[in-house]
């Protein structure tokens, strides 16, 4: 299961790397309200990636799944460590659960470009603080999980 936990994580990863190529725009302007044309790269993006790439883009949710299950099953099997599988467990479900709950809707919400500037402002520095803390989430499960398959 940790090579299932980890290349699960490790695809999230990677997906989060490029939704934080578009996020970092955001670390480039000082004022509440950022540029219209930063605004619409970030817009742009999490408009075919949240709506115009369905069905392709319910692979990430699939992906989740499999990564937490697969260290629910590690957890059962008594696979590794116990502190392994706990934080594992934790660092999943945290970075997943904060996507489904917050980034995920508020880049939808980006993604629609309909709310004032100062809002999708607001939206875009929010997805790119959630993009860190779940970077960080799922780079510490791919740490535990290559290192307990060793």
């Amino acid at each position: 299961m940790h090579a299932c936990a980890a290349a699960g994580a490790s695809f999230l990863v990677a997906v989060l790397w490029f939704d934080l190529m578009f996020d970092v725009q955001t670390r480039r302007h000082a004022g509440t309200v950022l540029p219209a044309e930063v605004l619409a790269s970030i817009g742009g993006y999490y408009r075919r990636v949240t709506t115009e790439a369905t069905p392709m883009n319910r692979l990430i949710t699939v992906v989740m799944g499999v990564t937490v299950v697969s260290i629910i099953i590690e957890i059962v099997r008594v696979a590794a460590p116990w502190w392994v599988s706990w934080i594992s467990l934790a660092g999943a479900v945290s970075g997943i659960g904060r996507a489904a709950t917050r980034t995920v809707p508020d880049a939808v919400r980006l993604g629609r470009a309909v709310e004032p500037p100062d809002v999708q402002s607001r939206l875009a520095r929010s997805v790119y603080r959630d993009h860190l803390f779940c970077l960080a989430a799922m780079t510490l499960v791919v740490a535990l999980q290559l290192a307990a398959g060793v």
